[in-house]
Order: structure tokens, then sequence, then C-alpha cells
């Protein structure tokens, strides 16, 4: 797995009826604000942004792994994989004790959302009690509660919601030719669907992507195309630049333009003027220069914390540091 095959890109449909829409935004729409002069573009998503958003306020959330490695997908990004001769190795699920010392942690930290991921096709039943569980620490703590678990069912997102989870991550991780070039466990339907299944059961979305994986322009214009033509588009929407981790597939992909993905991130806060766009995977690879122009195109969260799953995240003391010179403070609005 090298460079992700060009190919003509269109919008897919999710299969509940409650989640398609007319389309508001067509890839080349989309293409056409990627293609503008980096002024005007972000001229554009400033103007946006303000409308909707205090541009002064960055949200902060913090991602924790509670079950690690193992997982039999092959996602060709992932050093979690089964697939993959990474060094990570698996791990049981935390215990609810762990947990809750994290997320004390975190809410002392200046967080206000605790996302837990597990790696995961699915989780079966068993799993999802012990998630039910977590998630309710979480709550007891006053943070938002998100989780990213793979696949759920119907059945499952009501439990979910049940337990008082807020947030759903499950992202949509490139535009729809392109999705067989970077996994084949399963397809984007199975995605899709994940997505119904959350929305049905009244929770909110956060859904993204992967940027720098060997796709054109026109590859990310269909990524956000498909992101922004959901009904309703996500709460959230995690803009995450690839982390090539040696032992993956896509580890020795050539370095992405730092101004392709400021352009990526104007393009989604244009796109989904109300979302939370968040600065995901990758910010630790990133200049403060490139952070900054992101959050003046639109970004206004972040991954908070010293890690992102299994990979390494941007200083705490740094981001506060940037920041504090940016003259920007913290928030617990909610999407």
């Amino acid at each position: 797995m090298n460079h992700i095959a060009e190919a003509p890109v269109t919008l897919h449909r999710p299969a509940k009826p409650a989640s398609v829409t007319a389309e508001r935004w067509s890839v080349a729409d989309v293409q056409a604000l990627l293609d503008l002069p980096l002024p005007e573009l972000m001229h554009r998503a400033q103007t946006v942004h303000r409308e909707h958003h205090d541009p002064t306020h960055m949200e902060l959330a913090t991602l924790l792994s509670i079950k690690t490695g193992g997982c039999p997908e092959d996602c060709g990004y992932c050093p979690q994989s089964v697939h993959y001769e990474t060094g990570v190795a698996a791990s049981k699920m935390m215990t609810a004790e762990d947990v809750r010392e994290a997320v004390l942690g975190a809410k002392a930290a200046g967080a206000s959302r605790f996302c837990m991921g597990a790696a995961w096709r699915a989780p079966n039943d068993r799993d999802l009690e012990k998630v039910e569980e977590l998630v309710r620490v979480v709550k007891d703590e006053g943070l938002e509660a998100c989780c990213t678990l793979g696949m759920l069912t119907g059945d499952q997102a009501q439990r979910l919601k049940d337990a008082g989870l807020d947030y759903y991550n499950h992202n949509l991780d490139t535009a729809p030719e392109l999705y067989g070039d970077v996994i084949s466990t399963r397809d984007y339907q199975d995605r899709l669907d994940t997505l119904g299944h959350v929305r049905e059961a009244g929770i909110h979305v956060c859904s993204g992507g992967i940027v720098g994986m060997g796709e054109s322009r026109a590859g990310r214009a269909g990524l956000i195309a498909q992101l922004a033509n959901l009904a309703p588009y996500p709460e959230s929407v995690p803009i995450n630049h690839l982390v090539k981790v040696p032992g993956t597939p896509l580890a020795d992909e050539p370095d992405l333009d730092p101004l392709e993905f400021v352009r990526t991130v104007a393009v989604a806060r244009i796109t989904m003027p109300k979302a939370k766009v968040r600065l995901s995977a990758g910010r630790r690879q990133m200049a403060e220069s490139t952070q900054a122009l992101c959050f003046l195109a639109g970004a206004n969260s972040i991954f908070y914390g010293d890690k992102l799953l299994v990979t390494g995240n941007a200083d705490v003391e740094a981001d506060q540091d940037l920041l504090k010179r940016m003259g920007m403070h913290t928030t617990r609005a909610h999407a």
C-alpha cells in the first residue's frame, strides 16, 4: 500500500432514510473551495467561523485508549492492527478505577470532553457492559463522554445513549472511492450504517477523516463533501494528519504540504459551519505556525494530553503556551 489510487469521487448515501438529504455540497464545489487562493479561503472560513463561534474560544478534549492493540481490522494507518508489526502489544480493558483517575487528571488540566477508544472491529455485549460503566464514570465527574469502539448495532447505540454517552466517534477516514485502498476488512457502507445507528439513538456524531494518506486534493474534497452532506452533518469533525508509524503500510507516504492541511480545515469550517472542527492526530509533528493558521481557519477544538490512543500528542504545556500567546482561552461550550 503506497499511494492512494486516483478515482472519480462521488457521494455515498447512508442506508438509513433519516440520514439522507438533498446534496448541499457537490464534490466539485468543495474542490473549488480548496482551489481558492489561500488568503481568500482563509477570509471565507474566518467569516463563517465568526458567525457561529467565538474565535477566541478553544475546546479541549482528552482521548484515552481503554483497550489497546489486537484489532482484527487492517486499516493501513493503524499501529493497533494485528496485521502489522508495530510493537504495540494487545492489552485488556482498563478498570473503572484507572479510568476515573485519568478523567480526574483530564478535568484538572482543563478538558471538557473525555473520549475513550477501544481497538475492536465491533464490541460484543460483554465488552459493551464494561464500556457503559466507564461512560457513567466520565459523567459522574462532570465531563462530556465520547467513545470510539468500532461498528455498532442499533441496540448497542441505544445502550450507550442510556448510559449517558454524549458523542460517538466513527471517522469516515477518506473519500468513498479511496476507502478500499486504506482498508479491506470492512466497507464504506459499514461506516455509514454505524453513523445512522448513532443518530437514531440520539447520540451526537463525531466523524472526520485523515489527510496525508497519499490522496489528491480531489480526494480530500470527496471526504469533506461526504461529511458535509450527512443529515445533519457531524457536531464534531476531527481532522487528522497521518501519523506515519513504522510497520504500517502508510509509513513511507510523502509528507503533506502543511498548507494543504490548513486548506482542509478551512473548507471543513465553511461546509460545516456549526460543527466543532478538531485538530486531532498529527499535531505533535506540526509547527506552531501551522496550528495557529488552523485556528484562524476555524479549528476550535483540540485533543489535549500526552497521547492519542498509542501515538504521541502535542505537549500540554506547549498547548497552553500557544493558546495564551494567541490570546485564546478554553471553554466548556457544547456542540
